[in-house]
Parts: C-alpha cells; sequence; structure tokens
C-alpha cells in the first residue's frame, strides 16, 4: 500500500510514457519545443510493464493513466497497455492525449484493453485552435475523438482549458456541443506548467468564471459531494441530466485532502504531486538489477513524504523546475 503521513492512500497512478508531443500548446511549451529527453534516459517498454505490475500487484494500485507529453507518440504503446491488461488483479486504464493520432489507433488501444480516454480540446474554432496550439489540427482532434466514442472507450471527456481573449468566451458553446455528441466536458483552471513561466495568477479564468458563463445558458446542479470521491472534478448536472460537466479548480479550491495519486514521469522518477520537487528514482533501481521488493519499499519510502498539498493555493507559487511533457499531467 502507498499510505502518506496524513493517511492518505494511492490507488491513482499517472505513467508519462514520453516528453515529446506534437502541438506545442502556448500554456505548456514555448514555440520552438523543448529539448526532450535522450532515448536512453527514457524507460523501455519492459521498465514500464514492471513498473506498473509492481505497482498493482504489490502496492494496491488499481487506476492506471497513461499520460505524455502525447503518449500516442509513445512507439509501444499498444503492447503496453495488452501487457498490462494481462495483469491479476486488472487495473482500469486510462489515456491522457491530445486526440491527434486516435483515429488510427483508437480501435488497436480498445482491443488491448485500454477503457476510456482524455482528449484535451480547447476550442471549437480552427482559428483559435492553430493559434493555441501553434498547428493546424482541429479536425484531426474531432476524428479523432468520434473514433474513441466509436470505439467504445467511454466515457470519452474532453478536457479543455480557457485562456483570456483567446477561447474565454465559448464555455456555453462547448457544453452545447459536448451534450450533443455525448462527450464529459471538463474545464480546468490554467495551471503553472509552463516552460517559459508565462502563468500568472490574476489574468487565468476560475472555476467561478467559467460557472457563471455556462449558467448563462444552461442549468447547472451539483452533484452530492459523496459521489465525487477523491476524483479532481467538482460534477454538475446539465440540465436535468443524464449530461455532467465538470470543472476541475487546482488552483481557486485546491483537492489536495483527497488525493490518491502518485505519478511516474517518462525516465522512470516517482513524483507525489504534479508541482512536487522532490522526486525518487526507481530506474536507477531498475538497471541495478534491484529485486521487486526494494523498488516497491523506495517507492513507499516515497510516497511517505507526500506533502500536505500542492502549494498552488499560496499566491506565492513559483513554476515548478520541469516542464510537464516531463511529468505527464
Amino acid at each position: 500500500m502507498l499510505i502518506d503521513t496524513f493517511d492518505r492512500v494511492a490507488t491513482d497512478l499517472r505513467v508519462s510514457l514520453t516528453d515529446r508531443c506534437n502541438l506545442r500548446c502556448t500554456y505548456c511549451m514555448p514555440e520552438e519545443g523543448l529539448q526532450w529527453l535522450a532515448k536512453p534516459d527514457l524507460l523501455s517498454d519492459d521498465e514500464i510493464v514492471r513498473l506498473i505490475r509492481i505497482a498493482v500487484t504489490t502496492l494496491g494500485i488499481t487506476e492506471v493513466r497513461f499520460t505524455g507529453g502525447e503518449p500516442l507518440l509513445r512507439p509501444g504503446l499498444v503492447g503496453i497497455v495488452e501487457r498490462c491488461a494481462a495483469l491479476e488483479p486488472r487495473p482500469r486504464m486510462s489515456l491522457t492525449t491530445n486526440g491527434i493520432g486516435l483515429k488510427r489507433t483508437a480501435v488497436a488501444l480498445k482491443a488491448a484493453g485500454l477503457d476510456r480516454v482524455n482528449v484535451s480540446l480547447d476550442t471549437l474554432r480552427p482559428d483559435v485552435f492553430k493559434t493555441l496550439t501553434r498547428r493546424d489540427r482541429h479536425r484531426d482532434v474531432l476524428d479523432g475523438l468520434e473514433a474513441a466514442r466509436n470505439a467504445g472507450l467511454t466515457p470519452v471527456k474532453v478536457n479543455t482549458v480557457l485562456m483570456p481573449g483567446l477561447n474565454d468566451d465559448e464555455a456555453p458553446d462547448l457544453l452545447a456541443w459536448a451534450v450533443e455528441h455525448d462527450y464529459e466536458l471538463r474545464f480546468i483552471e490554467q495551471m503553472p506548467l509552463d516552460a517559459q513561466h508565462g502563468w500568472k495568477r490574476d489574468g487565468m479564468i476560475t472555476a467561478g468564471d467559467i460557472l457563471e458563463s455556462l449558467r448563462t445558458r444552461f442549468t447547472l446542479t451539483a452533484e452530492d459531494d459523496g459521489e465525487r470521491g477523491s476524483a479532481p472534478a467538482e460534477r454538475w448536472l446539465v440540465d436535468g441530466g443524464p449530461h455532467r460537466v465538470g470543472v476541475i479548480a487546482s488552483v481557486t479550491r485546491p483537492f489536495c485532502r483527497a488525493c490518491d495519486r502518485t505519478r511516474l514521469t517518462a525516465d522512470g522518477q516517482v513524483r507525489t504531486c504534479l508541482f512536487a520537487r522532490e522526486e525518487t528514482d526507481l530506474r536507477a533501481a531498475l538497471r541495478s538489477d534491484a529485486p521487486d521488493e526494494e523498488v516497491a519499499r523506495l517507492w513507499r519510502l516515497a510516497m511517505w513524504g507526500k506533502k500536505a498539498g500542492s502549494g498552488l493555493d499560496d499566491p506565492s507559487f513559483l513554476q515548478p523546475d520541469r516542464p510537464m511533457s516531463a511529468i505527464g499531467g
């Protein structure tokens, strides 16, 4: 079991498969991209599967989320999913993606054992998409979403970040579109995850702003607190249901007290929080032929040191020293 000093138990593992991405979202990385990790620094497919096996069979992990960078850029992704689906007990598995490669991979991922996907899409307007991502791939994301839904990777969740002066007027349109296509929309407050350190708290679109905008067109009914559990999103029924919309208010309404996550970076480091400064090196243990018991011991020790909160609710918070693409969302 992965427990910390605040009696939180981690059952949800986020696994970054690569630091590379085929978009250049303004809130994530600079236009010229980043210096990617060298291939020898990345975990191999076998190393990833071994760590997930240890997490699932020894440490109590029940959910695995594959992230990046962009995880669909990982050549061995389908094989990794298939091998993890064969574990006993079988973890629930999902994928966070920008959706560009889903049209060609959704069926194979479903057949391999993936349960569902989260797809990032911030706008319904192709010109705004190009401005936000610096790439002209809007149609590819829409096609990927449709392919995921048709393949049964459901519920398909759409993650949206609203940016001042770009797409901050789109919340009601995005929700209407999500309801029409049977996607579950989740708005995420912009977090300080950009490598260029351009995030400013006083310019972000808050959860309150988002809900105020949505209520100009929809009636929102809050879910019971008991239904949320450790999920990061507060959810509301839309016009009485059955569709729901979520808001992840990481900055203005932190949910650290219920956090059940542990994170594995693409180069084999354990992070107890997306915004943690400290890392525990599991890659070195793997490559020095440490037994599973030693790897599990290091992981437990890392989680025991997890802090009470992320620090995002502190106005003086400084951005982490590693970009989001190296850590995993």
